[in-house]
């Protein structure tokens, strides 16, 4: 008797286990440190106004945090991760592979790239040409026939209108979904249209049908990758104050008081042009749900659902007074319907222009 005691004691304890793997009370949230501080806030809100904990919010950058999700569909993985870019077709179809089948995509809000410096420092009004020329690893040379290693270190040397100014920018790095829109709006979608570039493209396409258009960041030193808190880029301004950093819009609202966004095209970014898509780096903002958590997390429904309200993201909703720039109402609406659906997402998806 006592020995079956012990045994029906062992097996309760394994299923107490199994349930406790099987199922958890706390969500677990990645990704862009961008997208970051409206998650947070959503989700200290969701913890404030409701019996649900407030859910776990990790910045690991828009790459990072893709591989964490795409990892499988144990719960031991994240339930949703943010980016500030879309998910990539080669990170679909990693999902995939590892069992994470079923996914929705949220589009939460707007953003634009602030390229931003200190407020002790004179205007700055770059074009995206100046700005391509200042990161690029190689430029066109003099006669515009092929690549040389980037050579410039003065922004005056990029064009004489600027000032005698060492180029230094300090930027998110390769894992940042800020670094891969930039790369997006300035290298590749300028590249593409000068001769040096399509030149090297046309070459390597027919050795290496993988190659991808022109995107090398130069690794010198003037580019300098400065982690995925964009607090510690707003801090180094604060100290460099000839050097421009690289970072959401949200960050540069939030600190107005010492640092000043460089006008890009003659467009500064503000709540208008970022929604009107006139700042040339305007961008929107993403999350991403784990279907098969829903049911064995607490809560995913109650926090998606607030996250895409009125309440949160709508256009005087409280994420909008920290920086987020909020859809248009007919977007917003598009995507609630896709929450209440579960809309997966789908490889065909990504033939379509985002």
């Amino acid at each position: 008797m006592k020995k079956n005691m012990i045994m029906l004691a062992a097996i309760a304890a394994t299923c107490i286990n199994i349930g406790a793997a099987e199922a958890r009370d706390q969500i677990q949230i990645v990704g862009s440190s961008t997208v970051y501080p409206f998650s947070s806030y959503t989700a200290e809100a969701l913890g404030n106004t409701t019996h649900f904990k407030a859910p776990v919010v990790e910045s690991t950058g828009s790459g990072g945090g893709m591989k964490l999700f795409c990892a499988g569909a144990g719960m031991d993985t994240p339930d949703f991760t943010n980016a500030s870019r879309r998910m990539k077709a080669k990170e679909f179809t990693k999902c995939q592979k590892n069992g994470v089948k079923e996914i929705t995509e949220m589009v939460v809000g707007y953003d634009g790239i602030a390229i931003a410096q200190s407020k002790k420092t004179a205007a700055f009004n770059l074009s995206r040409h100046d700005m391509m020329l200042a990161v690029a690893a190689e430029v066109p040379s003099k006669d515009g026939s092929h690549l040389v290693a980037n050579p410039y270190h003065f922004w005056n040397e990029i064009n004489p209108k600027l000032p005698h100014r060492a180029i230094r920018i300090y930027g998110p790095p390769a894992s940042s979904g800020t670094r891969d829109a930039f790369e997006d709006m300035i290298l590749k979608h300028l590249t593409k249209h000068i001769d040096a570039y399509t030149k090297l493209y046309k070459a390597d396409k027919k050795k290496n049908k993988k190659y991808k258009k022109y995107h090398k960041v130069r690794q010198d030193g003037v580019y300098i990758p400065s982690g995925e808190n964009d607090n510690l880029i707003v801090q180094k301004l604060a100290r460099d104050t000839e050097a421009l950093g690289i970072f959401g819009y949200s960050y540069l609202e939030e600190n107005s008081d010492s640092i000043a966004a460089a006008t890009i095209d003659g467009v500064a970014p503000t709540p208008t042009t970022i929604s009107a898509h006139t700042y040339p780096l305007a961008r929107s903002l993403y999350f991403y749900i784990k279907k098969s958590h829903i049911g064995k997390v607490k809560g995913m429904m109650e926090y998606a659902n607030l996250f895409m309200s009125e309440k949160m993201t709508g256009d005087e909703g409280e994420c909008t007074e920290i920086g987020l720039i909020a859809l248009p109402k007919a977007e917003r609406n598009h995507y609630r319907s896709n929450l209440k659906a579960l809309t997966n997402l789908t490889a065909a998806d990504f033939k379509k222009k985002h």
